[in-house]
Formats: structure tokens, C-alpha cells, sequence
């Protein structure tokens, strides 16, 4: 007998405790339950929207947090979000007095923050309510404030005509009780199937819940066995063929028979951490061989290597070479940092940092493989040279700059770049782009154009940074993926995207995602998860290589784990091995039919 599945979504804040600190406690958690039972909290009890900071005067930005926020339904599609904006600890907000938030989503995925709403009432609210009344056409906004004064007002379009309150009889939060761990929870909204299925596909890890394969083949040569893969199943709805090592020694190729065969699925594990004191790391491909690099952490940061594999796995134990270190030029003295292989127009590429003078001398650099060099003979690098801007000034002679990647895309090269200005006040580090010239990658042929801010509080928890950008392609959007706060067990992932058809320059194309993709929050074990670098292997799986900390204050080290993708194309960087194939399904069977 089937029934009609009812689902709520609960809106919460936590309490701030040990990691989970004030700037991640204080943002919109979500939570989904069906048919009344049990709320199950949405990625990994972490928040899912955030308010940005405040921009002063001098452009420095002034972190704020999120309380109470409430969840309604819009009188059209879609779905409001009201709430208190505080300071980062929770506390008032100075400039937030009668004001809230206002926020509209169509899916709770994607969030538009709208200026705040003025409630003319003059004293801080503490909470806030908004319900849309169909027969009247208008909504009802209701609060109180730290006095416990109550209002209301009605509007016929939210944030679009002036707010005149009037004295409430009643402010009523609703109770609901809920055994997540350290919420608060402020109210619950019924949602159809299709929101809800959508939440619990992109905010839950999806993991493998089963293995098809033909019942029987015929074949007549082991290649075409070897060409046979299974079909993974997960719980997000999508599938994933992997390749399969058979046991095939039995089989007689040149009669015809029956043979009951093994298998197990071919794909390599990587158990964190890969490599220790070993971070930012990137894994390239290039004529036949894979190459890892790394930030040295093993060494201050004085040296670069390389490791060379004929596979990704074969990279964990591969031995390594020296190519550059603090003695080789006079202009990168310290901090070799963040180094990266790129393909430009057919040429091989190492994008890095380094100094001269000091941290605020930092600069991106660029160094290029001699024709037919070896990339593990130092002796084949070129002298490496600063990035420089289109009027032929270095890339920034006011703050540093640093974690340079490419990105082409119809038959254009782009740099995508942190850069921290220093001068007249330390903005923090912010995400850049710009054009390049194909025949000298460390030159921009455009202006940069400012993709991204720290202004979400887990973006500046314990300092005020996004760096370390890099592209992730799916289907027809480019991701990048960039890191963000301290480097320490703060560090995490967001993300910005944007259409491959659009124009990359154009600041307006680019969506920002609210809330960061992995968090130390997000894998058990792994603290400060983030500077991601990615390569699509053989058999055409996208691999994540990160760093993170095997404990809180642990060494920086080298992470792997396959990419998963959702069925829009959105990535998966938090699916463990355990998920991705489950044990029970990782040997295999297969009835083969020799036909010589």
C-alpha cells in the first residue's frame, strides 16, 4: 500500500562549541523530516546560508552573522528567508538597529540577499516572522524586539514598499523539538517532494547502493572482456561506470566455452593522508606520465619536487626530484608556494610564488619547461618570471599575490589569482581573472576583473581570505573551486560558477555559491580541508587532491578522493571510499561466453 510522502524542512541556528565556532554557529542550518518523523540534519549539520559582511569606508570588510532565521513561502515561486543580522559573535549589530535580513531562494540551494528592511520601529529585533496570506495577496511581517515589543506590518511586495508598523498582540516562536545536535531551531515549513528530494540529493553525501552488470557476454578476445565495466549506482540517482580487473587466466581463447569468472572493481584507494607535510598539491598529466607537486612544508617551504607515476597511485611512494629551491634566483628568496603544472598553447608550465623580500613581497611567478626537458632535471626549467600586468608593471606592487591557476575555454587562456593589497590597509586576500598572452602565460593581456571577497563567515573565520582557485569542468558550467579563512583547521572550500559559454570577464555571469562544499566538519579526521587541484584519469574519472590536517593542529598533508557528480552536474568533493564503493560490491562475477 503506498502513500503520499509529507516533507518539512526545520530552520535552525546551533550553539556555537569547541570547532564549531560563533561565524559558523550563526548562519541557517537545515534540516528535512518525512512524514513526521525524525529531522535529518542537511550537510553534515553545517550551515547552508550566510549573510555577507559589511563593506566600510576603506573597503575592509566587518564579518556578520545570521539569528533566527525564518523560512515562509513566497506568494509566487520560490522561497523567503528572514533573520536578524548580529555581529560575528552573535551579539547586536550596531548597524542592523530595526532592521532584518531578507533572502529569496528557489530551492534552498541558491540564495538572493536583498538590501535590509527597515521596520521603522528603531529598537533591535530579536525575532522575526513573515507568512504570505493568499486571499489578501500581501504578507505579514511580525517581530519583537530585545525589549519585547511586538509588531506587525503588512506588504503586498517584500522589499519593494515602505514597512508601517503597527502594535502586535502576540509574537509566538514556535516550539519544535529535534535531537540535532546543538540546534536552535526557529521554525518548520512544509515543502513538496521535488525541494526536498533536491535538498537531500546535494546537501547528504550520496553512497553506493548498488552494482549491475550483463548477466552473461560473449566475447572472443580478452580485450573486449577487459572492456567490460559495471555500473555503480548511487543514492543521488545517478550511475558511474568503472572499470573491472577480471580474472580471465582460466578462459581458452581459441575454444568455445562457458566460464564462471571473478572480478574485483579497478579503482585505486587513497587513504589521507597520502603524503605528510605536503600541501597545495597538484597531479598533472603530460606524455603518458603523471606528475605530482607540492607546496614543502617538510622544509619551510624552500624547495619544490616533482614525482613521476605511469598511475595516480603510483605517485603516493614515487621518489622525488628537486627542481627549484630559495638558492637558485635572487628573486625568489622565500615562500615557494603553491606550485602548478599547466598546459598553455602546447607548452608546459609551472605557476608558483615566491619572494624576494618578505611576506609582502610574495609575487606570482611562471616557469617554463625547455623544449624536450625533462620535468624531473631541474636543469630543464627556465629562469622563472613575475607575472605582470597588461601596462607591464608587476602584477601588484602594493600587497602580494599568489595561488595562480589557468583556466581555457574557447580558445582563450585566462589566470585566476589571489591577490592580498596590503597598501593603505590589508583588505585580505581576494580571487581575480584575467586574460593571458598564449605565447607568455606571465602576461595579462586584460584588466583584472574581482570574482570573489571573503564577505561570508566562514570565509573570514580567524582572518580574512579566498585563495587557492582552481577550474572544475561539468557538463556546461565551470566551476572554481577556491579556498578560504586561516590555513588552519578553519580552512574550507567554496565554490563560483559560471555558463562555458559566457564571457569570463564579466563579473555579472558569476554565481557564488553561500555556503563552503568541505569543511573540517565534512570527512572525520581531516581538518582545514581545501586547496584543491583536480585530473581526470585514464578511465576518465575526475580525482580531488587537497590538503588537510590528520588533527587539529596536525602537519598540512596531501589528500586524494574521486570527484562524484550529481545528476545536474553539480560536484561531490566529500564522498569517502566507504560511499563510493561498498564493500559488498567491490568483488564481482560474470559468466563469460567464449566465441573464438
Amino acid at each position: 500500500m503506498s502513500f503520499e510522502k509529507k516533507y518539512q524542512l526545520l530552520s535552525y541556528t546551533r550553539q556555537p562549541a569547541g570547532l564549531y565556532e560563533e561565524k559558523l554557529a550563526y548562519s541557517m542550518h537545515l534540516a528535512v523530516s518525512m512524514n513526521e518523523g525524525d529531522f535529518i540534519p542537511l550537510h553534515h549539520n553545517t550551515g547552508v546560508l550566510y549573510v555577507k559582511a559589511a563593506e566600510q569606508e576603506n573597503r575592509t570588510l566587518k564579518a556578520k552573522c545570521l539569528a533566527n532565521p525564518y523560512i515562509f513561502k513566497l506568494g509566487g515561486e520560490g522561497y523567503g528567508v528572514v533573520a536578524v543580522r548580529v555581529e560575528a559573535d552573535g551579539q547586536a549589530d550596531e548597524s542592523s538597529k530595526s532592521q532584518v535580513m531578507l533572502f529569496t531562494t528557489k530551492d534552498f540551494l541558491e540564495y538572493t540577499e536583498w538590501a535590509p528592511l527597515d521596520l521603522k520601529t528603531g529598537g533591535y529585533v530579536r525575532h522575526v516572522a513573515c507568512t504570505y496570506l493568499p486571499v489578501e495577496e500581501r504578507y505579514c511581517l511580525q517581530w519583537c524586539d530585545v525589549a519585547n515589543r511586538r509588531y506587525q506590518a503588512y506588504v503586498s511586495e517584500l522589499g519593494r514598499e515602505e514597512i508601517c508598523p503597527e502594535p502586535a498582540a502576540s509574537f509566538t516562536s514556535e516550539v519544535v523539538a529535534t535531537t540535532i545536535e546543538g540546534a536552535r531551531p526557529v521554525n518548520v515549513l512544509d515543502i513538496p517532494d521535488h525541494v526536498a528530494e533536491k535538498l537531500l540529493e546535494r546537501l547528504m553525501v550520496p553512497y553506493n547502493t548498488g552494482v549491475t552488470l550483463p548477466d552473461e557476454i560473449t566475447v572472443s578476445f580478452r580485450q573486449e572482456l577487459d572492456a567490460v565495466q559495471a555500473a555503480f549506482h548511487y543514492s543521488d540517482g545517478t550511475t558511474v561506470n568503472k572499470p573491472v580487473t577480471w580474472e580471465a587466466d582460466g578462459i581458452r581463447w581459441d575454444t568455445a566455452g562457458q566460464y564462471a569468472i571473478a572480478g574485483e572493481v579497478n579503482q585505486p584507494s587513497f587513504y589521507f593522508p597520502v603524503s605528510i607535510n605536503r600541501a597545495d598539491p597538484c597531479i598533472f598529466k603530460w606524455q603518458g606520465y603523471y606528475y605530482f607537486i607540492a607546496t614543502n612544508d617538510a622544509d619551510n617551504n624552500s624547495s619544490i619536487s616533482v614525482r613521476r607515476g605511469e598511475t595516480i597511485q603510483q605517485l603516493a611512494t614515487a621518489a622525488e626530484y628537486e627542481i627549484l629551491n630559495t638558492k637558485m634566483y635572487p628573486h625568489m628568496v622565500q615562500f615557494l608556494w603553491a606550485p602548478e603544472f599547466h598546459q598553455v598553447d602546447g607548452e608546459l608550465y609551472i605557476f608558483l610564488a615566491s619572494s624576494p623580500e618578505g611576506f609582502g613581497q610574495i609575487r606570482c611567478h611562471v616557469m617554463k619547461l625547455k623544449p624536450g626537458g625533462d620535468i624531473r632535471n631541474k636543469e630543464d626549467w627556465e629562469k622563472p618570471e613575475p607575472v605582470l600586468k597588461s601596462s607591464g608593471q608587476v602584477l601588484s606592487d602594493i600587497g602580494l599575490t599568489l595561488d595562480m591557476t589557468t583556466v581555457y575555454i574557447r580558445e582563450r587562456y585566462y589566470a585566476v589569482w589571489a591577490q592580498r593589497d596590503l597598501k593603505p590597509v590589508d583588505l585580505g586576500s581576494w580571487i581575480y581573472i584575467a586574460e593571458i598572452n598564449k605565447k607568455a602565460p606571465w602576461k595579462l593581456i586584460s584588466d583584472p576583473v574581482l570574482l570573489s571577497k571573503p564577505d561570508y563567515s566562514w570565509a573570514n573565520n580567524h582572518t580574512f581570505v579566498d585563495e587557492g582557485p582552481y577550474p572544475l569542468f561539468a557538463g556546461d558550467t565551470l566551476y572554481i573551486t577556491f579556498s578560504s579563512a586561516l590555513v588552519d583547521y578553519t580552512y574550507c572550500v567554496g565554490y563560483l560558477s559560471i555558463r562555458q559559454d559566457a564571457d569570463l570577464l564579466d563579473a555579472a555571469n558569476w554565481t557564488k555559491g553561500n555556503y563552503p562544499l568541505l569543511t573540517a566538519f565534512s570527512v572525520p579526521g581531516e581538518y582545514g580541508p581545501g586547496h584543491n587541484a583536480y585530473v581526470e584519469d585514464d578511465s576518465g574519472m575526475v580525482w580531488n587532491t587537497y590538503h588537510a590536517r590528520p588533527g587539529k593542529d596536525g602537519p598540512r598533508s596531501t589528500g586524494i578522493r574521486r570527484v562524484h557528480f550529481h545528476k545536474d552536474g553539480f560536484p561531490v568533493l566529500d564522498m569517502t571510499e566507504d560511499k563510493d564503493i561498498d564493500r559488498s560490491h567491490r568483488k564481482l562475477s560474470l559468466t563469460v561466453k567464449v566465441k573464438p
